[in-house]
């Protein structure tokens, strides 16, 4: 009897030491990824931007409405994840993006280059108004120019 306690017991206390060591030799969590403002905006909304203007210029009405959708989903997690930088009200200031994607939306949806071209200023005006606003008026953000960052996408739209 004392020979199947002393067994028992031993094999708790190995149990509990295996334990112990199993606990002790995982690696902690890593931490949580959490982008400043700089980050999103050159990782998510720049390429969006870019990406809109190119579909736009090459007419392509399907992929800019995409490009569209997802800068304007863009904005609103910026506005989410960075409410506030330092004394600067972000979740506030991108609202300024509201109009002019609305406006690029209607021109897109109605096919028209010119309303495009003119919304898509408006929108790259708003950009940078938020920039000036923020003491960031060193980024300036234009109309794509006609090279692609995007060398292996092509814009154009599809033929059937």
């Amino acid at each position: 009897m004392i020979r199947r306690l002393l067994i028992v017991s031993g094999a708790a206390a190995l149990s509990s030491v295996l334990v112990a060591l199993a606990i002790a030799q995982t690696p902690p969590p890593p931490p949580v990824f959490k982008p400043g403002l700089g980050e999103l905006m050159t990782a998510f909304v720049q390429p969006r931007h870019i990406k809109l203007g190119l579909g736009g210029q090459a007419r392509n009405w399907e992929y800019a409405a995409y490009e569209r959708q997802e800068l304007e989903e863009t904005f609103e997690d910026v506005g989410r994840y960075v409410p506030m930088l330092e004394k600067y009200p972000i979740a506030e200031m991108v609202k300024l993006t509201e109009e002019p994607l609305k406006a690029l939306k209607d021109a897109v949806q109605a096919r028209d280059g010119a309303r495009f071209d003119v919304a898509y200023n408006q929108l790259t005006d708003a950009c940078n108004a938020c920039h000036v606003g923020t003491d960031h008026p060193m980024i300036v953000i234009r109309f794509p120019a006609s090279t692609s960052p995007f060398a292996d996408q092509n814009f154009s739209p599809r033929k059937p």
